[in-house]
């Protein structure tokens, strides 16, 4: 039996939604057109996706197990397609990622003098998008931060950066020399708490239940900045994130007793693309 992509995005959409109009109207479709063609799926697939009642829909364990599967292979479908249509332009064409705070222009312009025919293109990434980049094709190679999750990725260490509390300018922490995780547990932690686990762990630890708040979704590093200065709340960031985005109204300090940030590239692990490889070694010798 042939999976059918159209119907795994149909899938996904209300799997991330566990709401089939909503999901039906990010699809652009009639809900009696994606409960049917949900039904077709399960019928193809011999398996129960959705638990619903009138109050909830809820993944079941094949939905859950299906979920975790679709996504990358989702991503790989519109990676092929990408490629494809490059290749069909002619386009001589190679993608760096990188997250902010990071430096990627000695690397990417001694490729450029290597290969004078070939046009680098470099694209700023996110904590949320920098492992998609490159599974759906946006990128060929991908200067990322850990954790990340590395299914179907070949990750190759670079470098690590200390990382420091960012707080506003008048902050009660501000000014001193280094703090620990600890201080912050009572702190507003304006991120995905999954990018500070220390943070996570010692505020349940020290509340004796999850924290009270649930992180706001602020994708760019400007938006957190901003939220900081208005003393909204404070993130953890790698050293270098925070000298590149200086202003006066935010200030950071060390946090002495959580392990640095990891930064590495990575790459699709099917791919044999030589310039993979050898873009690779030379980013690797200039971050030495």
């Amino acid at each position: 039996m042939d999976v059918d992509l159209r119907k795994l995005r149909y899938f996904v959409a209300v799997a991330e939604r566990l709401h089939f109009g909503r999901a039906a109207e990010a699809l652009h479709i009639a809900q009696p057109v994606l409960s049917r063609q949900i039904r077709a799926l399960e019928s193809e697939l011999k398996v129960q996706l959705f638990a619903r009642d009138r109050r909830a829909t809820e993944l079941t364990r094949a939905g859950e197990q299906l979920l975790a599967d679709a996504r990358p292979l989702l991503a790989s479908a519109e990676a092929l397609r990408r490629r494809v249509s490059r290749a069909a332009r002619g386009a001589d064409t190679f993608t760096v990622g990188f997250m902010p705070g990071l430096i990627v222009t000695p690397a990417v312009r001694a490729l450029r003098e290597r290969h004078p025919g070939l046009t680098v293109e470099v694209v700023r990434t996110t904590w949320d998008d920098q492992a998609d980049a490159i599974r759906d094709g946006r990128v060929d190679i991908g200067y990322v931060r850990l954790p990340i999750d590395q299914r179907g990725l070949r990750v190759r260490p670079l470098m690590d950066e200390p990382r420091v509390a960012v707080l506003p300018a008048g902050h009660r922490l501000a000014g001193k020399d280094a703090i620990g995780i600890a201080d912050l547990a009572d702190e507003h932690l304006l991120q995905n708490p999954d990018a500070v686990p220390e943070w996570r762990d010692v505020a349940t630890e020290l509340r004796g239940s999850a924290p009270r708040r649930p992180a706001p979704v602020f994708h760019a590093v400007e938006e957190k900045l901003e939220h900081i200065a208005a003393g909204h709340g404070i993130v953890v960031l790698p050293l270098s994130v925070v000298t590149f985005y200086t202003r006066p109204d935010v200030t950071y300090v060390p946090v002495a007793d959580i392990p640095p940030n990891q930064v590495c590239l990575a790459w699709d692990s099917s791919r044999r693309t030589p310039l993979i490889g050898e873009f690779a070694a030379i980013a690797a010798a200039t971050a030495a």
